[in-house]
């Protein structure tokens, strides 16, 4: 049987780690098997249990503190990435331990990891080449919503890690429980991007942008819209079924329920 993991990504304050924490109380809760990796060699602290660590391989204090490398935190931080990539055995003797078949791995907030760098890619074909059927989560704070510019951006870079990876993916809106009841009134028009011209139209209007500012901004928009890629899902703390509905289309995905419907039709019937 396959394994099945959520490859859990977004910009630095995203709330990549709480989203984790609420996916493993979910699946505890609904009584399924789960295995969190912290895949962040700078991670303080946890809100989850955390089954593999990552800084037991590698720690981004230690590759700072060398003095033939010589590097800084953005750049030790993409050290300690490829060199996991390039020692994957050392994780998968923790992961092959593991009874369970479902897996989240919680990455760090570097964005270029998902943008452009290779790295991300690299991981996935390794999980891929494992029998892992891989699920790309990614966050964007929906304190985005405040400036249609931002939103913008977080549309971008939700896009450009999903043309980078080559993976199921889906958008998660974060932080919903923390907007203004005003704010989450006129959510609907921003977790579908079909209305983002509209939106970034208004707030360019406001401010007097350059006209070939305008024009540039609706063609990016015209193209999120032409390949229909990113729609989100939205994750509020307050409502008991938004984290179900995110497990729902990721496991839709990864296709669980069509793999255990089958497990339980091969399963040998009892004796009498």
């Amino acid at each position: 049987m396959p394994k099945y993991a959520h490859i859990v990504m977004g910009p630095a304050g995203s709330g990549k780690s709480t989203y984790c924490a609420l996916m493993q109380e979910h699946l505890n809760l609904s009584k399924r098997p789960n295995f969190v990796v912290n895949c962040d060699p700078a991670a303080d602290h946890f809100n989850y249990q955390c089954s593999t660590d990552i800084r037991d391989i590698i720690q981004l204090e230690d590759v700072m503190e060398d003095e033939e490398l010589k590097l800084g935190p953005n750049g030790g931080l993409i050290f300690c990435m490829e060199y996991i990539v390039k020692n994957m055995d050392l994780l998968f003797e923790s992961l092959n331990e593991a009874e369970e078949d479902y897996f989240i791995f919680d990455f760090p907030g570097q964005i270029e990891l998902y943008t452009h760098l290779p790295v991300m890619r690299q991981f996935v074909d390794a999980l891929q080449k494992r029998d892992f059927r891989v699920c790309g989560v990614f966050l964007v704070d929906a304190q985005f919503l405040g400036e249609p510019s931002k939103f913008l951006s977080g549309v971008l870079s939700s896009q450009s890690c999903m043309v980078n990876l080559e993976i199921a993916h889906i958008s998660v809106m974060s932080k919903i429980d923390m907007l203004p009841q005003s704010s989450k009134r006129n959510l609907d028009q921003y977790l579908e991007t079909e209305n983002l011209w509209t939106l970034c139209a208004e707030e360019e209007k406001k401010r007097g942008s350059n006209s070939k500012f305008a024009k540039l901004t609706n063609v990016i928009c015209q193209l999120i819209n032409d390949y229909g890629y990113v729609t989100f899902l939205p994750l509020d703390r307050s409502e008991k079924d938004s984290i179900q509905i995110i497990l729902q289309n990721i496991d839709m995905i990864l296709q669980v329920d069509e793999d255990r419907e089958v497990q339980c039709h091969d399963d040998p019937e009892p004796d009498e």
